[in-house]
């Protein structure tokens, strides 16, 4: 049963870009229209918003306190409650959520970005290993996560063909999304003909990395109502982490998600479709026994992180997918994971539905 002394948040509007690479623009240039289309599609002004919470990494941008030009692109002038995580922007929609529960505002703003082409991320994570014994061997992410797929498939939980299966419908998926950098068919034998990327991991298996970043305004109760037709409301949300050591944890399952699944309330009701922060075909299969989603649910209907993958807003934008699909009418309730760190070290789970 939810608790009845928390407020009814829900999600108004939101609006994405996602592209292989964004080359002849900037982050606050290519965040700006975004920022706009998520405002003008409720009739609101930056004025208008309660508090405003943004997630990137000055890592990721190579620069010290590079949110802060991204801010000026909101329009903070008079001065405007804000906020920013140094994470997914699905942590900056928790804060959001949180700030919102404290009653004095009804109105939130929330938007994140990344634009990872300029490097290599599979080399550049690296770096958020353990600092002692794991960082100065410098595993790339890829890596890790084959030691951890080998895992999985030696322990018997998955077989190399089911995970070709996963990439393969997560490709079928994509084909109706636009914004999908990967959406071109291939069959599952296509796919367990590709050579390694890291055995046993192939390229079908591996994120499809992507620039960009999305927005999205929150409203609580009644103000949520006045706002757009069919709110899409937060009924559950939790996040748990797993220890950083990879040695400490067993990598063939996620400890935190199912904690995060049980405290958001998951199980409490018919699940109509899930959007997993699941960037390697391994995760989806670790993800989907942890969260307890049978062959009911719907997987990552708009093709997942495995389609489009942009560091840092990845999750969040799996609250917008759900978001349009239940607005639309494509479903009722769903559940949205979000991730970070290797190995699904870092886990939120929340429960959307519709009016």
């Amino acid at each position: 049963m939810r608790d009845s002394s928390l407020r009814d948040i829900a999600i108004v509007s939101f609006a994405q870009r996602q592209e292989p690479a964004i080359t002849s623009e900037s982050e606050v240039e290519f965040m700006v229209p975004l920022m706009q289309q998520a405002k003008e599609a409720v009739g609101l002004s930056q004025q208008d918003m309660g508090f405003t919470c943004s997630g990137s990494s000055d890592f990721l941008a190579g620069q010290a306190f590079s949110f802060v030009m991204t801010i000026d692109g909101t329009g903070p002038v008079p001065p405007i409650s804000e906020s920013h995580v140094e994470q997914d922007g699905a942590w900056a929609l928790y804060e959001a959520w949180v700030k919102l529960q404290c009653g004095d505002i009804d109105t939130a703003f929330v938007y994140s970005y990344g634009k990872s082409s300029p490097g290599s991320l599979r080399d550049v994570l690296a770096t958020q290993m353990d600092p002692y014994y794991v960082a100065p061997l410098w595993p790339d992410a890829f890596s890790i996560e084959g030691l951890g797929a080998r895992m999985l498939i030696e322990s018997g939980k998955v077989s190399e063909r089911q995970l070709a299966e996963i990439a393969s419908r997560s490709r079928e998926h994509a084909a109706s999304n636009p914004h999908a950098v990967r959406n071109t068919a291939k069959s599952v034998e296509e796919i367990l003909a590709e050579d390694f990327v890291a055995d046993p991991l192939r390229p079908s298996d591996i994120p499809a990395s992507a620039d960009g970043g999305c927005a999205m305004v929150l409203a609580a109760g009644d103000r949520a109502r006045e706002l757009c037709d069919r709110p899409v409301w937060i009924r559950g949300i939790d996040h748990r982490i797993d220890s950083h050591t990879l040695g400490a944890r067993d990598l063939t399952d996620a400890v935190s998600a199912r904690i995060a699944a049980e405290k958001a309330g998951v199980g409490r009701d018919k699940i109509d479709f899930a959007e997993l922060h699941a960037p390697f075909t391994t995760s989806e299969a670790v993800l989907t026994d942890a969260l307890g989603l049978g062959d009911d649910v719907t997987i990552n209907p708009s093709g997942g992180p495995l389609a489009a993958h942009t560091m840092m807003a990845a999750g969040h934008i799996r609250f917008g997918e759900a978001f349009e699909r239940i607005a639309r009418g494509d479903g009722d309730r769903a559940v949205v994971h979000a991730t970070a760190g290797p190995m699904l070290q870092q886990n939120m789970v929340a429960v959307l539905e519709g009016e």
